[in-house]
C-alpha cells in the first residue's frame, strides 16, 4: 500500500467516525427533550394543543373547545403509560423470581445488584419515578 492510499484510507475512516459521532449527538440532543417532556404532567397536553393550534389554524373558540378533549386524552395516555410500566415491572419481577431456583447464591447476588443498578439508573435519569411501595420486592439476601 503506498503512502497516498494509506492517508486516504485513514482520512475516510476518520470522516466516517466523525459523521457517526455527529449523527449520535444530533439524535441525542433532539430526541431526549421529547421523551422527557412526555413524562412531565401537563407538558404533553400543552405541546399537543399548540401543535393542533398551529397545524389546523384553530380559532380561539375552537382552541377553547378542543382544550378539554386534549387534556382528557393526555390524562388517559399518562394512565396507560403508568399501567404499562406496572405490567413491565411485574413481568420482570415474576421472571426474576422464577430464575431464583436456577441460580447459585453468587448469581442471585449479582442479579440483585443488576436490578438495583437498573432502578438507580432510571431514577437518576428521570426516566420514570420510583415504583410505588411494594411494587418491586427488596433484593434477596
Amino acid at each position: 500500500m503506498n503512502g497516498s492510499l494509506r492517508w486516504k484510507l485513514i482520512l475516510g475512516v476518520l470522516l466516517a467516525f466523525l459523521a457517526g459521532g455527529m449523527s449520535g449527538f444530533f439524535f441525542a440532543t433532539h430526541t431526549r427533550p421529547v421523551f422527557i417532556e412526555f413524562q412531565q404532567p401537563g407538558l404533553a397536553s400543552m405541546r399537543m394543543k399548540e401543535h393542533l393550534r398551529q397545524q389546523l389554524n384553530l380559532t380561539p373558540d375552537q382552541e377553547k373547545k378542543i382544550s378539554p378533549i386534549v387534556e382528557k386524552m393526555a390524562a388517559q395516555l399518562e394512565q396507560i403509560r403508568g399501567e404499562t410500566g406496572d405490567r413491565v415491572r411485574k413481568t420482570m419481577r415474576d421472571a426474576h423470581q422464577e430464575m431464583q431456583g436456577l441460580l447459585t447464591e453468587e448469581q442471585k447476588k449479582e442479579l440483585a445488584q443488576m436490578e438495583e443498578r437498573h432502578r438507580t439508573w432510571h431514577m437518576h435519569r428521570g426516566m420514570h419515578p420510583p415504583p410505588p411501595d411494594g411494587a418491586m420486592p427488596p433484593p434477596p439476601p
